[in-house]
């Protein structure tokens, strides 16, 4: 039988959620899932936002821990932080399209 998280654990998963309650962000998080790693000036060319907004968003999917990121000289490469927000990712489209 499965047993109710704590409370604590549930505030996370809230938390989590809402990583994903913005259409910017989600749409980030698919090209993330697609091309593997971006630049900010590639997400925000193909997003079609600022390099300002991108780098906004950006900075609370890295809060959120769903994104990760590497320098490489004077670019940041950014890509999905694991596995699970992957699948999380996969799982919101099967969910939708779901007839």
């Amino acid at each position: 039988m499965q047993t109710i998280p704590p409370k604590e654990i549930m505030d996370y998963i809230a938390d989590l959620f809402k990583g994903f309650a913005d259409p910017t962000r989600v749409h980030i998080l698919s090209l993330l899932l697609v091309h593997g790693e971006l630049c900010v000036t590639d997400i925000a060319e193909k997003v079609n936002l600022s390099q300002s907004a991108i780098s906004h968003q950006l900075r609370i999917l890295k809060q959120m821990d769903l994104i990760k990121f590497r320098r490489e000289g004077k670019n940041i490469w950014y890509s999905l932080a694991d596995d699970h927000v992957r699948t999380i990712l996969q799982m919101g489209l099967e969910h939708v399209m779901h007839d």
